[in-house]
């Protein structure tokens, strides 16, 4: 019996989908843990990437474009967290709890900016 442990596929398909991965990634410049710098708890940070998530699927935006997960040192301890495009941390600060006056003063000067 032979148990295959790893296997690789070495096809174009793959390899143009890790380029752009690879490409995503580079210029994802934000990281959902910075957020805890601003206020944000990390149940406030899951929440609202869920919710960017979301507005992305619901509008047939390609995730992988605007959020990769990624395990990043916070603390000497490594924790599970989300690289974000600047769409991705946009969609996250208009979907944070009001309540952290951060988000507050960004939601306001996004609407303002829009209005102009």
């Amino acid at each position: 019996m032979n148990i295959v442990i790893f296997q690789h596929q070495n096809n174009l398909e793959d390899s143009l989908s890790n380029f752009r991965d690879l490409y995503f990634s580079s210029q994802m410049k934000y990281l959902a843990s910075d957020l805890l710098n601003e206020g944000f708890s990390p149940n406030t940070i899951k929440d609202a990437v869920q919710k960017a998530i979301t507005i992305c699927k619901t509008s047939n935006l390609e995730i992988r474009e605007h959020f990769q997960l990624v395990y990043t040192e916070l603390e000497g301890m490594i924790i599970k967290d989300c690289k974000l495009s600047q769409l991705g941390y946009g969609l996250v600060m208009l979907n944070a709890e009001e309540t952290i006056p951060v988000v507050a003063q960004w939601q306001l000067k996004v609407i303002r900016n829009f209005f102009e």
